[in-house]
């Protein structure tokens, strides 16, 4: 089975214990406002041009085979003296990428570390996902997702995680439609599953002010999560401020309509009247 990924991060230290190779596959459902890897959402290959730094020297369009009409063919990467352009999107099989990963395995093994399998959404590409999962599964594999996926896709996949690392966005329907361009219905469905199962889990938020950080958003999430005996925590991560400068790269318009510079406040006390260990990791102030 071949996938298509746009990264391997190795000697990675946030994205599950120990130290870890992430591995990043192409393609997301969702649109999330504030996603910092506008590269990762759309499944073809794509080509990123710091526009900013570039000296119009013309060596890259004498390599363009279709001037005028890019089809991201990445002709013209290697022309560039400056090496300012970049092409996003490379396609392996599953056993070769294993391979690629396996080399790590005594650091892993030494650090209690392992692989992590993110996006974009992973589960955008499952046979994929799970074919590689399925490789990895001597070793520690973590998978990084939005839930936005068939519950027997979601469900298989889990089969083979040792933890899973699953983003919640928001919990309102119609705030959650607005700001990432779907329904969560599938994902309170297999949240729900998650909480029901036996593989450790993680919630992560990306804390947003006037988004996501109301006690509405948090009650909601602590009363469906609250009683899942294989939840380790909480995590509130930080929003990434420079995220625009990667849509700049690739043509795109950056317009999110939240405050960028507003820090967002933590319902510390609703986490303790659930019992809810949570980590802020972005070291955020209490809501007042």
């Amino acid at each position: 089975m071949k996938g298509r990924i746009f990264d391997i991060a190795e000697f990675s230290l946030h994205d599950g214990p120990g130290v870890r190779t992430t591995v990043f596959l192409k393609g997301c459902p969702l649109r999330c406002m504030w996603c910092h890897n506008p590269e990762s959402q759309n499944f073809g290959k794509e080509l990123m041009v710091s526009y900013r730094s570039c000296s119009h020297c013309g060596k890259c369009t004498a390599l363009c085979a279709s001037p005028g009409n890019c089809v991201s063919c990445g002709a013209c990467v290697s022309g560039c003296p400056s090496r300012l352009r970049k092409l996003v999107g490379e396609d392996i099989e599953a056993a070769v990428l294993a391979g690629v990963i396996k080399k790590n395995n005594e650091l892993f093994e030494k650090s209690g570390g392992g692989v992590t399998i993110s996006g974009g959404e992973p589960l955008f590409q499952p046979a994929f996902c799970i074919e590689l999962m399925e490789e990895l599964s001597h070793g520690h594999v973590a998978l990084d997702t939005s839930g936005f996926a068939g519950k027997d896709i979601f469900k298989e996949a889990v089969g083979y995680a040792s933890l899973v690392l699953f983003d919640v966005k928001l919990m309102d329907a119609d705030k959650h439609y607005h700001y990432t361009g779907v329904d969560n219905k599938l994902i309170l469905e297999n949240l729900e599953q998650l909480c029901s199962g036996e593989t450790p889990f993680l919630v992560r938020v990306p804390l947003i002010s006037g988004v996501n950080d109301d006690e509405e958003f948090t009650r909601d999430l602590c009363q469906r999560i609250r009683g899942a005996r294989n939840l380790i925590r909480v995590d509130l991560l930080p929003y990434h401020r420079g995220a625009g400068a990667k849509y700049a790269m690739l043509g795109r318009a950056y317009e999110p309509d939240f405050d960028l510079y507003a820090s967002p406040g933590v319902q510390r006390d609703i986490f303790q009247e659930y019992s809810i260990p949570f980590v802020n990791q972005a070291g955020y102030g209490d809501n007042e």
